[in-house]
Protein backbone atom coordinates (compact mmCIF):
# COMPACT_ATOMS: atom_id res chain seq x y z
CA UNK A 1 0.00 0.00 0.00
CA UNK A 2 1.22 3.41 -0.69
CA UNK A 3 1.79 5.52 1.95
CA UNK A 4 0.97 9.40 2.33
CA UNK A 5 2.13 12.17 4.14
CA UNK A 6 0.84 14.45 6.86
CA UNK A 7 -1.35 16.35 4.42
CA UNK A 8 -2.82 12.83 3.16
CA UNK A 9 -0.95 13.32 -0.19
CA UNK A 10 0.31 9.98 -1.49
CA UNK A 11 4.35 10.53 -2.68
CA UNK A 12 4.80 11.46 -6.25
CA UNK A 13 7.18 9.39 -8.39
CA UNK A 14 9.96 10.93 -10.46
CA UNK A 15 9.54 11.56 -14.35
CA UNK A 16 11.19 8.61 -16.79
CA UNK A 17 11.96 8.64 -20.36
CA UNK A 18 9.62 5.03 -21.42
CA UNK A 19 12.29 2.83 -23.06
CA UNK A 20 11.82 2.47 -27.05
CA UNK A 21 10.16 -0.40 -29.07
CA UNK A 22 11.78 -3.55 -29.24
CA UNK A 23 10.00 -5.16 -32.19
CA UNK A 24 7.84 -3.96 -35.28
CA UNK A 25 4.75 -5.58 -36.99
CA UNK A 26 3.49 -4.70 -40.46
CA UNK A 27 0.75 -6.21 -42.45
CA UNK A 28 -0.28 -6.39 -46.22
CA UNK A 29 -3.26 -7.66 -48.40
CA UNK A 30 -2.71 -11.35 -49.79
CA UNK A 31 -4.59 -10.43 -53.16
CA UNK A 32 -5.03 -12.11 -56.25
CA UNK A 33 -5.58 -15.72 -54.71
CA UNK A 34 -7.01 -18.44 -57.01
CA UNK A 35 -9.68 -20.47 -55.72
CA UNK A 36 -7.40 -23.45 -54.97
CA UNK A 37 -5.14 -21.51 -53.34
CA UNK A 38 -7.48 -20.45 -50.65
CA UNK A 39 -8.63 -24.26 -50.27
CA UNK A 40 -5.01 -25.17 -49.68
CA UNK A 41 -4.43 -22.16 -46.95
CA UNK A 42 -7.82 -23.42 -45.48
CA UNK A 43 -7.34 -26.82 -44.76
CA UNK A 44 -3.80 -26.32 -43.49
CA UNK A 45 -5.02 -23.75 -41.01
CA UNK A 46 -7.70 -26.21 -39.88
CA UNK A 47 -5.28 -28.82 -39.20
CA UNK A 48 -2.99 -26.93 -37.70
CA UNK A 49 -5.93 -25.23 -35.53
CA UNK A 50 -6.57 -28.64 -34.41
CA UNK A 51 -3.47 -29.66 -33.54
CA UNK A 52 -3.17 -26.27 -31.29
CA UNK A 53 -6.35 -26.69 -29.81
CA UNK A 54 -4.54 -30.18 -28.25
CA UNK A 55 -1.34 -29.32 -27.37
CA UNK A 56 -2.97 -25.79 -25.18
CA UNK A 57 -5.48 -28.50 -23.55
CA UNK A 58 -2.51 -30.42 -22.93
CA UNK A 59 -0.91 -27.56 -21.45
CA UNK A 60 -3.39 -26.10 -19.45
CA UNK A 61 -3.42 -30.20 -17.71
CA UNK A 62 0.18 -30.01 -16.86
CA UNK A 63 -0.69 -26.71 -14.80
CA UNK A 64 2.17 -26.13 -12.78
CA UNK A 65 3.78 -29.20 -13.18
CA UNK A 66 4.96 -28.12 -16.23
CA UNK A 67 8.75 -28.53 -17.07
CA UNK A 68 11.07 -28.67 -20.17
CA UNK A 69 10.80 -32.21 -20.71
CA UNK A 70 6.77 -32.07 -21.20
CA UNK A 71 7.57 -29.19 -23.25
CA UNK A 72 10.20 -31.28 -25.54
CA UNK A 73 7.25 -34.67 -25.26
CA UNK A 74 4.58 -32.06 -26.55
CA UNK A 75 6.75 -31.21 -29.72
CA UNK A 76 7.72 -34.92 -30.71
CA UNK A 77 4.16 -35.63 -30.72
CA UNK A 78 3.18 -32.77 -32.65
CA UNK A 79 5.98 -33.13 -35.21
CA UNK A 80 5.22 -36.27 -37.13
CA UNK A 81 1.09 -34.69 -38.03
CA UNK A 82 2.69 -31.39 -38.91
CA UNK A 83 6.57 -30.56 -39.01
CA UNK A 84 9.51 -30.06 -36.52
CA UNK A 85 9.14 -26.35 -36.59
CA UNK A 86 5.46 -26.22 -37.38
CA UNK A 87 5.15 -28.01 -33.53
CA UNK A 88 7.75 -25.31 -32.61
CA UNK A 89 5.51 -22.66 -33.28
CA UNK A 90 2.72 -24.48 -31.78
CA UNK A 91 3.76 -25.41 -28.27
CA UNK A 92 5.97 -21.44 -28.21
CA UNK A 93 2.14 -20.21 -28.94
CA UNK A 94 0.51 -22.37 -26.54
CA UNK A 95 3.20 -21.16 -23.61
CA UNK A 96 2.51 -17.20 -24.77
CA UNK A 97 -1.27 -18.06 -24.26
CA UNK A 98 -0.51 -19.70 -21.32
CA UNK A 99 1.12 -17.20 -19.45
CA UNK A 100 -1.20 -14.10 -20.84
CA UNK A 101 -4.23 -15.92 -19.29
CA UNK A 102 -1.83 -17.03 -16.15
CA UNK A 103 -1.24 -13.02 -15.73
CA UNK A 104 -5.59 -12.03 -16.92
CA UNK A 105 -5.78 -14.50 -13.59
CA UNK A 106 -3.82 -12.52 -11.26
CA UNK A 107 -5.28 -9.21 -12.74
CA UNK A 108 -8.76 -11.05 -11.60
CA UNK A 109 -7.58 -11.99 -8.45
CA UNK A 110 -6.38 -8.31 -7.16
CA UNK A 111 -9.39 -6.82 -8.61
CA UNK A 112 -11.57 -9.32 -6.71
CA UNK A 113 -9.93 -8.42 -3.57
CA UNK A 114 -10.20 -4.71 -4.27
CA UNK A 115 -13.81 -5.05 -4.36
CA UNK A 116 -14.45 -6.97 -1.24
CA UNK A 117 -11.74 -4.61 1.06
CA UNK A 118 -14.26 -1.38 -0.42
CA UNK A 119 -17.54 -2.87 -0.03
CA UNK A 120 -16.31 -4.47 3.58
CA UNK A 121 -15.72 -0.82 4.26
CA UNK A 122 -18.54 0.71 2.98
CA UNK A 123 -20.71 -1.73 5.38
CA UNK A 124 -19.05 -1.02 8.31
CA UNK A 125 -19.91 2.47 8.38
CA UNK A 126 -23.49 3.79 9.84
CA UNK A 127 -26.09 4.03 6.77
CA UNK A 128 -26.17 7.68 5.39
CA UNK A 129 -22.40 8.26 6.74
CA UNK A 130 -21.13 10.55 4.43
CA UNK A 131 -17.38 10.23 2.83
CA UNK A 132 -14.17 12.01 2.13
CA UNK A 133 -12.32 12.59 -0.95
CA UNK A 134 -10.28 9.76 0.15
CA UNK A 135 -12.45 6.73 1.45
CA UNK A 136 -16.01 6.67 0.44
CA UNK A 137 -19.03 6.82 2.82
CA UNK A 138 -21.65 4.14 3.82
CA UNK A 139 -24.57 3.44 1.49
CA UNK A 140 -27.69 5.52 1.33
CA UNK A 141 -30.63 3.32 2.35
CA UNK A 142 -30.93 -0.27 4.19
CA UNK A 143 -31.91 -1.96 0.97
CA UNK A 144 -28.82 -1.10 -0.89
CA UNK A 145 -26.76 -1.92 2.53
CA UNK A 146 -28.88 -5.28 2.57
CA UNK A 147 -28.07 -5.66 -1.20
CA UNK A 148 -24.36 -5.22 -1.18
CA UNK A 149 -24.04 -7.60 2.04
CA UNK A 150 -25.30 -10.39 -0.63
CA UNK A 151 -22.62 -9.03 -3.10
CA UNK A 152 -19.98 -9.43 -0.66
CA UNK A 153 -20.96 -13.44 -0.59
CA UNK A 154 -20.97 -13.36 -3.97
CA UNK A 155 -17.71 -12.01 -4.64
CA UNK A 156 -15.67 -13.84 -1.75
CA UNK A 157 -16.93 -16.87 -3.12
CA UNK A 158 -15.91 -15.89 -6.45
CA UNK A 159 -12.32 -15.26 -5.08
CA UNK A 160 -12.28 -18.83 -3.26
CA UNK A 161 -12.47 -20.07 -6.62
CA UNK A 162 -10.43 -18.06 -8.50
CA UNK A 163 -7.55 -18.34 -5.64
CA UNK A 164 -7.66 -22.04 -5.67
CA UNK A 165 -7.35 -22.41 -9.54
CA UNK A 166 -4.51 -19.58 -9.51
CA UNK A 167 -3.06 -22.11 -6.20
CA UNK A 168 -3.22 -25.51 -8.48
CA UNK A 169 -2.06 -23.64 -11.77
CA UNK A 170 -5.71 -23.44 -13.28
CA UNK A 171 -6.07 -21.57 -16.28
CA UNK A 172 -9.38 -21.20 -18.71
CA UNK A 173 -8.65 -20.36 -22.13
CA UNK A 174 -11.32 -20.14 -25.06
CA UNK A 175 -9.35 -20.23 -28.22
CA UNK A 176 -11.23 -17.86 -30.63
CA UNK A 177 -12.00 -15.12 -28.10
CA UNK A 178 -14.33 -15.80 -25.27
CA UNK A 179 -16.55 -12.80 -26.80
CA UNK A 180 -16.89 -14.29 -30.13
CA UNK A 181 -17.99 -17.40 -27.99
CA UNK A 182 -20.50 -16.29 -26.33
CA UNK A 183 -22.09 -14.34 -29.26
CA UNK A 184 -23.32 -18.18 -29.82
CA UNK A 185 -26.17 -17.69 -27.77
CA UNK A 186 -27.43 -13.91 -28.62
CA UNK A 187 -26.97 -14.56 -32.42
CA UNK A 188 -30.26 -11.83 -32.82
CA UNK A 189 -28.06 -9.12 -30.79
CA UNK A 190 -25.15 -9.75 -33.08
CA UNK A 191 -26.79 -9.72 -36.75
CA UNK A 192 -25.36 -12.84 -37.94
CA UNK A 193 -27.07 -15.93 -38.38
CA UNK A 194 -25.30 -19.72 -37.57
CA UNK A 195 -23.61 -20.20 -40.90
CA UNK A 196 -21.89 -16.82 -40.42
CA UNK A 197 -21.17 -17.37 -36.53
CA UNK A 198 -19.70 -20.27 -37.59
CA UNK A 199 -17.20 -19.76 -40.29
CA UNK A 200 -16.14 -16.97 -38.16
CA UNK A 201 -15.59 -19.02 -34.89
CA UNK A 202 -13.76 -21.63 -37.55
CA UNK A 203 -11.66 -18.65 -38.98
CA UNK A 204 -10.44 -17.64 -35.32
CA UNK A 205 -9.52 -21.36 -34.08
CA UNK A 206 -7.22 -21.63 -37.31
CA UNK A 207 -3.15 -21.30 -36.66
CA UNK A 208 -1.32 -20.19 -39.41
CA UNK A 209 1.65 -18.99 -37.92
CA UNK A 210 5.48 -19.88 -38.00
CA UNK A 211 8.61 -17.83 -36.07
CA UNK A 212 11.71 -16.53 -37.96
CA UNK A 213 15.06 -18.50 -37.63
CA UNK A 214 18.36 -16.45 -38.56
CA UNK A 215 20.76 -18.29 -41.00
CA UNK A 216 17.96 -19.52 -42.99
CA UNK A 217 17.15 -18.94 -46.56
CA UNK A 218 15.08 -15.80 -46.57
CA UNK A 219 14.63 -15.92 -42.64
CA UNK A 220 11.57 -18.03 -42.53
CA UNK A 221 11.32 -21.73 -43.31
CA UNK A 222 8.04 -22.55 -43.08
CA UNK A 223 6.39 -19.42 -44.52
CA UNK A 224 9.06 -17.96 -47.00
CA UNK A 225 8.75 -14.98 -49.00
CA UNK A 226 10.97 -13.99 -51.13
CA UNK A 227 12.62 -10.71 -52.14
CA UNK A 228 9.90 -10.31 -55.27
CA UNK A 229 7.24 -11.32 -52.95
CA UNK A 230 6.64 -14.64 -53.79
CA UNK A 231 4.65 -16.62 -50.83
CA UNK A 232 5.25 -20.16 -50.10
CA UNK A 233 4.78 -22.45 -47.15
CA UNK A 234 5.76 -25.99 -46.56
CA UNK A 235 2.64 -28.27 -45.78
CA UNK A 236 2.13 -30.54 -42.71
CA UNK A 237 2.78 -33.93 -43.06
CA UNK A 238 -0.70 -35.34 -43.97
CA UNK A 239 -1.82 -32.67 -46.77
CA UNK A 240 1.24 -32.77 -48.82
CA UNK A 241 -0.69 -34.29 -52.01
CA UNK A 242 -1.61 -30.32 -52.40
CA UNK A 243 1.97 -29.43 -52.83
CA UNK A 244 3.25 -27.52 -56.27
CA UNK A 245 6.59 -27.11 -55.45
CA UNK A 246 9.89 -29.33 -54.62
CA UNK A 247 10.36 -30.27 -51.11
CA UNK A 248 6.34 -30.41 -50.19
CA UNK A 249 6.03 -26.68 -50.59
CA UNK A 250 3.13 -24.87 -51.79
CA UNK A 251 3.29 -21.18 -53.91
CA UNK A 252 0.60 -19.12 -53.89
CA UNK A 253 -0.30 -17.22 -56.93
CA UNK A 254 -0.58 -13.54 -55.64
CA UNK A 255 2.43 -11.59 -53.99
CA UNK A 256 2.78 -9.75 -51.32
CA UNK A 257 4.34 -6.72 -51.17
CA UNK A 258 5.01 -4.36 -47.40
CA UNK A 259 4.46 -0.72 -48.26
CA UNK A 260 4.86 0.09 -44.79
CA UNK A 261 8.65 -0.84 -43.57
CA UNK A 262 9.32 -2.37 -47.01
CA UNK A 263 12.91 -1.53 -47.66
CA UNK A 264 13.57 -2.44 -44.37
CA UNK A 265 11.81 -5.73 -44.85
CA UNK A 266 13.61 -6.30 -48.26
CA UNK A 267 16.88 -5.64 -46.71
CA UNK A 268 16.51 -8.18 -43.74
CA UNK A 269 15.15 -10.83 -45.76
CA UNK A 270 17.74 -10.84 -48.36
CA UNK A 271 20.64 -10.97 -45.31
CA UNK A 272 18.47 -14.55 -44.16
CA UNK A 273 17.75 -12.54 -40.87
CA UNK A 274 14.53 -13.84 -38.99
CA UNK A 275 11.44 -12.58 -39.67
CA UNK A 276 7.84 -14.11 -38.65
CA UNK A 277 4.45 -14.36 -40.34
CA UNK A 278 1.37 -14.96 -39.79
CA UNK A 279 -1.36 -15.65 -42.36
CA UNK A 280 -5.26 -14.99 -41.33
CA UNK A 281 -8.78 -14.26 -43.04
CA UNK A 282 -10.85 -11.87 -42.29
CA UNK A 283 -14.12 -13.14 -42.37
CA UNK A 284 -16.40 -10.41 -42.62
CA UNK A 285 -14.54 -9.07 -45.48
CA UNK A 286 -13.46 -12.15 -47.02
CA UNK A 287 -9.83 -10.81 -47.15
CA UNK A 288 -6.34 -12.30 -46.46
CA UNK A 289 -3.95 -10.66 -44.70
CA UNK A 290 -0.32 -12.03 -44.17
CA UNK A 291 1.79 -9.96 -40.84
CA UNK A 292 5.37 -9.67 -41.06
CA UNK A 293 7.45 -9.03 -37.13
CA UNK A 294 10.79 -9.06 -36.18
CA UNK A 295 12.94 -7.78 -33.69
CA UNK A 296 14.61 -4.05 -33.75
CA UNK A 297 17.53 -2.87 -31.76
CA UNK A 298 16.49 -0.62 -28.75
CA UNK A 299 17.06 2.76 -30.32
CA UNK A 300 19.45 4.58 -27.79
CA UNK A 301 18.62 6.52 -24.54
CA UNK A 302 18.95 10.01 -24.69
CA UNK A 303 19.83 11.31 -20.77
CA UNK A 304 16.64 13.20 -19.51
CA UNK A 305 18.21 16.32 -19.20
CA UNK A 306 19.28 16.39 -23.26
CA UNK A 307 15.75 15.28 -24.42
CA UNK A 308 14.13 18.50 -21.75
CA UNK A 309 16.70 21.02 -23.34
CA UNK A 310 14.25 22.58 -25.72
CA UNK A 311 11.46 22.20 -23.68
CA UNK A 312 8.72 19.66 -23.59
CA UNK A 313 5.01 19.26 -24.62
CA UNK A 314 2.58 18.26 -22.17
CA UNK A 315 -0.36 15.92 -23.24
CA UNK A 316 -3.15 15.13 -21.37
CA UNK A 317 -5.47 11.72 -22.25
CA UNK A 318 -9.12 12.11 -22.30
CA UNK A 319 -11.54 10.10 -23.34
CA UNK A 320 -12.34 11.97 -27.55
CA UNK A 321 -9.01 13.96 -27.54
CA UNK A 322 -5.63 14.87 -26.56
CA UNK A 323 -4.78 17.90 -24.87
CA UNK A 324 -1.51 19.49 -25.34
CA UNK A 325 0.67 22.30 -24.80
CA UNK A 326 4.28 23.34 -25.39
CA UNK A 327 6.58 24.65 -22.13
CA UNK A 328 9.86 25.93 -21.90
CA UNK A 329 12.85 24.54 -19.97
CA UNK A 330 11.60 26.40 -16.84
CA UNK A 331 7.97 25.67 -17.21
CA UNK A 332 6.40 28.10 -18.99
CA UNK A 333 3.54 27.76 -21.25
CA UNK A 334 4.37 29.31 -24.73
CA UNK A 335 1.39 29.69 -27.32
CA UNK A 336 -1.88 28.70 -27.64
CA UNK A 337 -2.76 24.81 -26.50
CA UNK A 338 -3.65 22.57 -29.26
CA UNK A 339 -6.72 19.80 -29.09
CA UNK A 340 -6.19 16.72 -31.01
CA UNK A 341 -9.60 14.80 -31.44
CA UNK A 342 -10.57 11.39 -32.13
CA UNK A 343 -13.55 9.30 -31.83
CA UNK A 344 -13.73 5.97 -30.25
CA UNK A 345 -16.85 4.86 -31.59
CA UNK A 346 -17.22 1.64 -34.41
CA UNK A 347 -14.83 -1.12 -35.39
CA UNK A 348 -11.67 -1.58 -33.75
CA UNK A 349 -9.72 -0.80 -36.93
CA UNK A 350 -11.24 2.56 -36.88
CA UNK A 351 -10.85 3.42 -33.14
CA UNK A 352 -7.11 2.27 -34.36
CA UNK A 353 -7.07 4.81 -36.79
CA UNK A 354 -8.62 7.82 -35.09
CA UNK A 355 -6.01 7.07 -32.21
CA UNK A 356 -3.18 6.69 -34.92
CA UNK A 357 -3.80 10.16 -37.15
CA UNK A 358 -4.36 12.10 -33.65
CA UNK A 359 -1.20 11.02 -32.94
CA UNK A 360 0.54 11.91 -36.04
CA UNK A 361 -1.15 15.89 -35.39
CA UNK A 362 1.04 15.84 -32.22
CA UNK A 363 4.06 14.50 -33.92
CA UNK A 364 4.34 16.53 -36.86
CA UNK A 365 3.49 19.80 -34.41
CA UNK A 366 6.34 18.78 -32.00
CA UNK A 367 8.52 18.27 -34.99
CA UNK A 368 7.68 21.89 -36.08
CA UNK A 369 8.11 23.18 -32.43
CA UNK A 370 11.73 21.70 -32.04
CA UNK A 371 10.77 19.76 -29.22
CA UNK A 372 12.69 16.48 -28.30
CA UNK A 373 9.90 15.35 -25.60
CA UNK A 374 6.46 14.53 -24.92
CA UNK A 375 5.23 13.78 -21.40
CA UNK A 376 2.11 12.04 -20.88
CA UNK A 377 0.91 10.49 -17.40
CA UNK A 378 1.74 7.08 -16.39
CA UNK A 379 -2.01 6.04 -16.24
CA UNK A 380 -3.22 2.32 -14.98
CA UNK A 381 -6.94 2.75 -14.67
CA UNK A 382 -6.79 -1.14 -13.28
CA UNK A 383 -8.50 -0.80 -10.45
CA UNK A 384 -10.40 2.70 -11.12
CA UNK A 385 -12.71 0.70 -13.20
CA UNK A 386 -14.63 -1.58 -10.70
CA UNK A 387 -18.10 -0.54 -9.88
CA UNK A 388 -17.53 -0.81 -6.18
CA UNK A 389 -14.79 2.33 -6.01
CA UNK A 390 -17.02 4.90 -8.26
CA UNK A 391 -20.67 3.37 -6.98
CA UNK A 392 -23.31 4.33 -9.10
CA UNK A 393 -21.24 6.51 -11.25
CA UNK A 394 -21.76 4.31 -14.23
CA UNK A 395 -21.31 6.94 -16.99
CA UNK A 396 -17.98 7.78 -14.80
CA UNK A 397 -16.69 4.61 -14.98
CA UNK A 398 -17.78 3.70 -18.84
CA UNK A 399 -15.59 7.42 -19.30
CA UNK A 400 -12.57 5.70 -17.71
CA UNK A 401 -12.71 2.42 -19.36
CA UNK A 402 -13.13 3.80 -23.28
CA UNK A 403 -9.91 5.98 -22.71
CA UNK A 404 -7.36 4.10 -24.76
CA UNK A 405 -4.63 4.45 -22.62
CA UNK A 406 -2.97 1.11 -23.48
CA UNK A 407 -3.18 1.58 -27.29
CA UNK A 408 -2.30 4.94 -27.24
CA UNK A 409 0.87 4.21 -25.58
CA UNK A 410 1.87 1.46 -27.61
CA UNK A 411 1.26 3.81 -30.61
CA UNK A 412 2.56 6.70 -29.24
CA UNK A 413 6.23 4.69 -28.49
CA UNK A 414 6.20 3.21 -31.64
CA UNK A 415 5.51 6.00 -33.54
CA UNK A 416 8.02 8.62 -31.59
CA UNK A 417 10.59 5.97 -32.11
CA UNK A 418 10.46 6.82 -35.81
CA UNK A 419 10.23 10.74 -35.39
CA UNK A 420 13.52 10.55 -32.22
CA UNK A 421 11.10 12.22 -29.88
CA UNK A 422 11.53 10.89 -26.38
CA UNK A 423 8.12 9.80 -23.96
CA UNK A 424 8.40 10.84 -20.71
CA UNK A 425 6.36 9.21 -18.40
CA UNK A 426 5.41 11.35 -15.11
CA UNK A 427 3.02 10.29 -12.19
CA UNK A 428 -0.27 11.33 -12.54
CA UNK A 429 -1.63 12.14 -9.20
CA UNK A 430 -3.22 15.32 -8.74
CA UNK A 431 -2.37 16.54 -12.60
CA UNK A 432 -5.82 17.61 -12.99
CA UNK A 433 -6.75 18.63 -9.76
CA UNK A 434 -3.83 20.72 -9.38
CA UNK A 435 -3.55 22.24 -12.67
CA UNK A 436 -6.92 23.40 -12.75
CA UNK A 437 -5.96 25.12 -9.13
CA UNK A 438 -2.84 26.89 -10.49
CA UNK A 439 -3.11 27.17 -14.12
CA UNK A 440 -6.88 27.49 -15.34
CA UNK A 441 -7.72 30.64 -14.02
CA UNK A 442 -4.58 32.29 -14.99
CA UNK A 443 -3.98 31.11 -18.52
CA UNK A 444 -7.70 32.44 -19.38
CA UNK A 445 -8.42 35.58 -20.72
CA UNK A 446 -10.57 37.47 -23.43
CA UNK A 447 -9.43 35.89 -26.48
CA UNK A 448 -8.25 32.66 -24.90
CA UNK A 449 -10.66 29.81 -23.34
CA UNK A 450 -8.55 27.68 -21.13
CA UNK A 451 -9.73 24.37 -20.56
CA UNK A 452 -9.30 22.12 -17.40
CA UNK A 453 -7.33 19.43 -19.45
CA UNK A 454 -4.97 21.98 -21.03
CA UNK A 455 -4.36 23.35 -17.78
CA UNK A 456 -3.67 20.07 -16.84
CA UNK A 457 -1.30 19.82 -19.25
CA UNK A 458 0.69 22.42 -18.23
CA UNK A 459 0.90 20.22 -15.07
CA UNK A 460 1.68 17.47 -16.91
CA UNK A 461 4.65 18.97 -18.37
CA UNK A 462 5.78 21.13 -15.36
CA UNK A 463 6.17 17.75 -13.47
CA UNK A 464 8.36 16.33 -16.38
CA UNK A 465 10.60 19.54 -15.82
CA UNK A 466 11.03 18.44 -12.69
CA UNK A 467 9.19 21.84 -11.54
CA UNK A 468 6.84 21.96 -9.01
CA UNK A 469 2.63 22.22 -10.55
CA UNK A 470 2.28 25.55 -8.73
CA UNK A 471 3.52 28.56 -10.07
CA UNK A 472 5.30 30.71 -7.76
CA UNK A 473 6.90 28.87 -3.85
CA UNK A 474 5.74 30.40 -1.07
CA UNK A 475 7.94 33.54 0.71
CA UNK A 476 10.92 33.64 2.55
CA UNK A 477 9.66 32.73 5.88
CA UNK A 478 12.29 34.91 8.16
CA UNK A 479 12.58 38.29 6.02
CA UNK A 480 10.90 39.52 2.50
CA UNK A 481 14.14 39.54 0.40
CA UNK A 482 15.62 36.83 -1.61
CA UNK A 483 17.90 35.65 1.48
CA UNK A 484 16.12 32.41 1.75
CA UNK A 485 16.09 32.13 -2.24
CA UNK A 486 14.49 33.19 -5.02
CA UNK A 487 10.71 33.39 -4.46
CA UNK A 488 9.80 32.46 -8.07
CA UNK A 489 10.39 29.00 -9.93
CA UNK A 490 9.92 30.66 -13.49
CA UNK A 491 13.31 31.77 -14.20
CA UNK A 492 16.86 29.97 -13.30
CA UNK A 493 19.51 32.01 -11.23
CA UNK A 494 21.36 33.43 -13.99
CA UNK A 495 18.62 34.38 -16.08
CA UNK A 496 18.77 38.10 -17.62
CA UNK A 497 16.20 40.48 -15.09
CA UNK A 498 15.21 37.85 -13.02
CA UNK A 499 15.27 40.57 -10.20
CA UNK A 500 14.04 43.36 -11.99
CA UNK A 501 10.17 44.95 -11.63
CA UNK A 502 7.97 43.24 -14.07
CA UNK A 503 7.16 45.20 -17.34
CA UNK A 504 3.38 46.51 -17.30
CA UNK A 505 1.40 45.39 -19.68
CA UNK A 506 -0.36 47.92 -21.81
CA UNK A 507 -3.57 49.23 -21.59
CA UNK A 508 -5.97 49.92 -18.96
CA UNK A 509 -5.85 47.23 -16.18
CA UNK A 510 -9.51 47.57 -15.60
CA UNK A 511 -12.84 49.06 -18.42
CA UNK A 512 -13.37 51.82 -15.76
CA UNK A 513 -9.77 52.59 -15.99
CA UNK A 514 -8.33 55.17 -18.42
CA UNK A 515 -6.00 54.66 -20.73
CA UNK A 516 -3.03 56.35 -19.46
CA UNK A 517 -4.13 55.37 -15.56
CA UNK A 518 -1.22 53.37 -13.50
CA UNK A 519 1.27 53.53 -16.00
CA UNK A 520 4.02 54.16 -13.48
CA UNK A 521 3.15 51.56 -11.14
CA UNK A 522 6.29 49.65 -11.52
CA UNK A 523 7.90 52.77 -10.41
CA UNK A 524 7.72 52.90 -6.59
CA UNK A 525 9.24 56.85 -6.39
CA UNK A 526 6.88 58.15 -9.11
CA UNK A 527 3.63 57.52 -6.24
CA UNK A 528 2.92 59.94 -4.14
CA UNK A 529 2.88 57.70 -0.84
CA UNK A 530 4.81 56.82 1.65
CA UNK A 531 8.19 54.39 1.88
CA UNK A 532 9.60 55.86 -0.96
CA UNK A 533 13.34 55.11 -1.08
CA UNK A 534 16.02 57.12 0.64
CA UNK A 535 17.51 58.29 -2.47
CA UNK A 536 14.50 60.04 -3.92
CA UNK A 537 13.74 61.75 -0.48
CA UNK A 538 17.06 63.50 -0.40
CA UNK A 539 16.79 64.04 -4.10
CA UNK A 540 13.58 65.92 -3.48
CA UNK A 541 15.32 67.89 -0.41
CA UNK A 542 18.19 69.30 -2.24
CA UNK A 543 15.71 70.84 -4.63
Amino acid sequence: MVGTDQRGLRPIAGPYLVPGPTGVAVRTRLKHLTAQDEKVLRLVGAHLGSLASADLKARCADGLDHDSARWAARKRALTPESSSRWAGSITKATHDQWALARRGQVAHLRSLQAGIATIRHRLSLPVGAKGTKKKPGGYRSRQEWHAKSRRLASLQDRLATVRADFEAGLVRVVRGGKHLARNRHHLDATGVDRSQWRERWETARWFLQADGESGKRFGNETIRITPDGEVSIKLPAPLKEWANAPNGRYVLSGTAAFAHRGQEWAERVAENRAVAYRVHLDAERRRWYLTASWQIAAPPQVPLRAALAPGVIGVDTNADHLAAWRLDTHGNPIGDPRRFDYQLSGSATHRDAQVRHALTRLLRWAQSCGVRAIAVEDLDFTDSKSREKHGRRKRFRQLISGMPTGKLRARLLSMCAETGIGVIAVDPAYTSRWGAQHWHKPLTGRKRRTSRHAAAAVAIGRRALGHAIRRRMAPPPHHRSDGAGHRTIQAESRSPGREEDRPRASGPRTRSDGAGHGRNAVDQNAQDRSGRSAEHAQLMLSL
